[in-house]
């Protein structure tokens, strides 16, 4: 009954949801933390939010055994219905936030969470209600608190939960040193969708198939990181990574009228509708199409009478009319016609075969071309860098360090603090998992991150890279450590900026972007939490996780992807876009630095970017009007108009009234003298970061060793780097 009712719960948005009767009963006045005599006001404003970080669940000794659990996160609002009384209504679509994310909730009279677990691919086993205040209630002193909540009919889930004021304007109240809640603004992690990789209308992106499945176009076997493979997110066709380009035809909305089964039925006289009927399997089936597993004791899916290919009822309407055709020896013989065309107006060239083919590789050779694919992000000439004579040098190991603290994490690994032994020099130490790159497809990031830190140390505002090394297990970037720690943490401290050191920061971090772009590298992350400081108070721009390279004149990147209150208009609205796309955020980062809040707000994700859109910033009167301008210059929605860009009206960035006091050469040079400087007491000093990292334990997550055994290290074969400032001071 539960079960059932949670179903209806998720697919039944915006409708009313009552809750479950008999034993699972709720009071809706004591989920909204309220007493039950206590009517509930369901129109007052809020005082707050709370930010939720789901961390795990367990499902009891009664329970089944997770393999791959999900959260889904429904947020009602109690409603007075006539006749019926109060009643929880969905008004906001089902959130799905992976596991070590946050969601935030505001505090509205009448709010009620429900938390439902669920395992995939779409089974729902227990859930729980609770009210956003208790939620809140149980944060002491604005502090973050670890919290198990218990699941019905078993179960339960762990959570970290902290809350956060606001004032009468939405302002967010952050807790200071003194004790006295301040304006402030808090973290948010950035959000990156999934590289899409277009065949013929097909939206393939990387899928790592945690269950048995076959390859759609050859029928071998797809599983583990070694075979990582494609899906494509319209008709769900699964392929190898290998295969995914050979595809015939164009991905249909219905397979019966694609470009696909035209060109065959055209040319080759091919239109052979499957005989499907529905059929009984007595051992394990896959589909032909998604190429997952036939699930069910009985009438599991469908079976064609002529060719027996498989496959489930819902990809019944994606199967083309191509019932006995072998497709891959299809697709090899109009590779050969092409071939074969394209010799006939050309010579053979030496080294190749009479039919145009190059020579038959070797089995390494062959076992490389499975990943050509990351070949091309090797290359270092692509980000202007001049290849240069390969030479022994000195490659690093985890042994050589010795990790003290944890300075920052997230669902992509940690940032530690460590000491590298024998030197006593301490440095920031990034250390990637490479089953979490080779599943979200973060090789060629991953890889672009590692030449944008090398060629970020010929330039004093930009953090610089000492070595790259690997394990087995892990990827770890070496950067110099930045004991000032980030203006998130400092204008948590102090609410704002003052003018002469919001304005010396900005300025600072215009030449970094300058140089940036000037290489062809957009940032795509500007904010706060990636601006260091180091010992004396100048910032480093660092976290090169979202760069694009190789953004020079008409080239254009297109990917989705910044922290939801820095990303520009042209993004959100699927546009190709620039490095325009920085200089918006920079407008952001300034108006917080400025002001101490975020220039757009919203309930939720939705509400903030239909606000970027459409709303025109707040400049109260208190904010020079140098500044002002020049903020409503950064905002502007037509990039090409945008402040910052070369074809601007306005005028180059650094003329601006704003910056009339910059001496940009000594500036440059490191000889100005930063407005403030932060409290260091020594080289290894961690009192500038977070203290809900620098808390936990400094170690890094152990593997799964059966994983492991599957994982392809190839992919990461050029991934060491080792500086020449490594190499003179070892």
């Amino acid at each position: 009954m539960l079960v059932e009712h949670t179903r209806q719960v998720i697919s039944s948005l915006g409708k009313t949801c009552e809750c479950p009767r008999s034993e699972h009963q709720w009071n809706i006045s004591e989920l909204c933390g309220q007493s039950g005599s206590q009517k509930i006001d369901t129109k007052m404003p809020g005082v707050g939010f709370i930010r939720v970080k789901l961390l795990q669940a367990e499902t009891g000794p009664n329970g089944p055994a997770l393999t791959d659990p999900f959260l889904a996160i429904n947020i009602k609002e109690a409603v007075e219905v006539p006749g019926r009384g109060t009643q929880l209504v969905q008004k906001k679509r089902t959130l799905y936030p992976e596991w070590n994310t946050c969601f935030d909730a505001h505090l509205n009279h009448g709010r009620v969470i429900q938390m439902v677990l669920m395992e995939r691919p779409n089974t729902s086993l227990a859930d729980v209600s609770i009210g956003a205040k208790i939620l809140a209630d149980k944060c002491a002193d604005g502090n973050a608190t670890r919290t198990w909540l218990d699941l019905r009919p078993h179960g339960r889930i762990e959570v970290q939960i902290r809350f956060f004021k606001e004032d009468d304007n939405g302002a967010i109240l952050s807790p200071s040193v003194t004790g006295r809640d301040k304006p402030g603004i808090v973290r948010r992690g950035a959000m990156k969708q999934q590289k899409v990789h277009e065949v013929r209308g097909h939206q393939f992106i990387a899928k790592f198939f945690r269950q048995p499945s076959f390859c759609s176009f050859c029928n071998e076997f797809l599983w583990g990181l070694n075979r990582q493979g494609y899906q494509c997110k319209v008709c769900h066709c699964a392929v190898h990574k290998k295969c995914h380009d050979k595809i015939l035809g164009k991905c249909p909305g219905s397979a019966k009228e694609s470009r696909e089964t035209m060109l065959l039925t055209e040319r080759f006289n091919i239109n052979v509708p499957h005989r499907f009927k529905t059929y009984n399997y007595m051992s394990p089936t896959f589909c032909d199409h998604c190429g997952s597993m036939l699930f069910g004791l009985f009438r599991q899916g469908l079976k064609c009478e002529i060719c027996n290919t498989n496959c489930h009822h819902k990809c019944q309407k994606f199967m083309p009319n191509l019932c006995g055709v072998n497709q891959k020896m299809l697709a090899e013989a109009l590779r050969q016609v092409r071939i074969s065309s394209s010799d006939r107006r050309r010579p053979t060239l030496p080294g190749t075969s009479p039919t145009g083919d190059m020579p038959e590789p070797d089995e390494d050779e062959k076992e490389e071309s499975e990943d050509e694919s990351y070949q091309e992000m090797w290359s270092e000439s692509e980000s202007g860098l001049p290849k240069r004579a390969p030479t022994v040098v000195r490659k690093f190991t985890p042994e050589d360090f010795h990790f003290l603290k944890v300075l920052g994490k997230g669902s992509f690994g940690k940032v530690m603090l460590a000491e590298q032994k024998g030197t006593g020099k301490y440095y920031a130490i990034k250390a990637l998992k490479k089953d979490v790159v080779l599943e979200d497809d973060d090789v060629e990031c991953t890889m672009i991150e590692r030449r944008v830190l090398a060629m970020g140390s010929k330039h004093p505002f930009l953090t610089h890279l000492h070595s790259t090394f690997q394990s087995p297990s892990h990827l770890f970037f070496v950067m110099e450590y930045l004991n000032g720690g980030d203006l998130m943490f400092h204008i948590q401290l102090s609410g704002k900026f003052e003018f002469q050191r919001a304005q010396f920061y900005a300025a600072e971090i215009v030449c970094g972007l300058q140089f940036l772009h000037s290489n062809g590298v957009v940032y795509r992350d500007l904010k706060l939490d990636n601006v260091m400081l180091d010992k004396d108070g100048h910032i480093k721009i660092a976290d090169f996780g979202m760069c694009k390279e190789n953004i020079f004149g008409e080239n254009r990147a297109s990917t989705f992807c910044g922290t939801p209150d820095y990303i520009a208009p042209e993004i959100l609205k699927g546009l190709k876009y620039n490095s325009s796309v920085d200089w918006w955020s920079f407008g952001v980062l300034l108006y917080e630095m400025l002001i101490g809040q975020s220039p757009f707000h919203g309930d939720d994700e939705d509400d903030l970017f239909h606000s970027i859109l459409h709303d025109t910033p707040r400049y109260p009167h208190s904010m020079p009007k140098e500044a002002a301008a020049m903020l409503s210059l950064l905002f502007e929605r037509n990039p090409v108009e945008r402040l910052g860009m070369p074809g601007c009206p306005h005028g180059p960035i650094r003329s601006q009234i704003f910056f009339r006091n910059i001496d940009w050469s000594n500036l440059e040079a490191r000889k100005v003298n930063p407005p403030f400087r932060p409290k260091v007491k020594n080289d290894g000093d961690s009192s500038n970061f977070d203290s809900d990292f620098t808390s936990e334990r400094a170690q890094l997550t152990p593997p799964d060793k059966e994983l492991l055994k599957t994982m392809n290290q190839h992919v990461f074969k050029r991934f060491s780097f080792t500086s020449a400032e490594a190499l003179a001071s070892n």
